[in-house]
């Protein structure tokens, strides 16, 4: 059997708990405590070490997701948990302040999944915010990275058929770097 391990990341609040648990075909582990930074996240609990869950993509293939906490103070679990992954969903709140910048950050800290996967971002809670802030990431990330190729939703993390999209956009673009590395490497010899 065949097995992905992708992370869901991003800051305290932003759906990555909820996301999984919308995609997860198991019943989710999770590791919530109580929210003690009422000022980041209004939330009564936050994830203090991982979630996870898993989903079948077909009989040969499982896909194993695992979501880190928001908290930075926490952090020694994201280079924990990213040893194995192969890919990143990225969950950022729309109407957070400085989201784009957030986004940005989160790249940067978890590039070299992207190098060898791949990552794609989930703006949540656009709903609450005048205008959607696609355009305004693709270009921030342009600016930033222009080499860099990161496809970029508007997502409920409640929806499962949202969730869906996302993960299958980042399981395609991950199997498709994995397809076409060999030529790459060979090209560079």
């Amino acid at each position: 059997m065949s097995e992905h391990v992708m992370l869901f990341v991003g800051p305290m609040g932003a759906g990555k708990t909820t996301a999984i648990r919308a995609l997860s075909e198991i019943d989710v582990v999770s590791t919530e405590a109580a929210n003690s930074d009422q000022a980041a996240s209004a939330k009564a609990t936050t994830t203090v070490a991982l979630d996870y869950g898993e989903i079948s993509v077909n009989e040969a293939e499982k896909i194993r997701l695992y979501g880190v906490p928001g908290q930075k103070r926490f952090d020694f679990m994201w280079s924990i948990l990213a040893e194995r992954a192969e890919g990143v969903i990225l969950l950022v709140n729309a109407d957070a302040e400085n989201p784009v910048e957030t986004a940005i950050d989160y790249v940067k800290e978890f590039f070299s999944i992207y190098e060898r996967g791949g990552i794609v971002i989930g703006l949540t809670r656009a709903d609450l915010v005048p205008q959607a802030l696609i355009e305004e990431y693709a270009n921030a990330l342009a600016d930033e990275m222009p080499d860099v190729l990161i496809p970029v939703f508007t997502v409920d993390a409640r929806s499962t058929s949202d969730m869906t999209v996302l993960l299958m956009t980042l399981v395609a673009n991950v199997e498709l770097k994995q397809a076409v590395a060999p030529a790459i490497a060979r090209r560079g010899k």
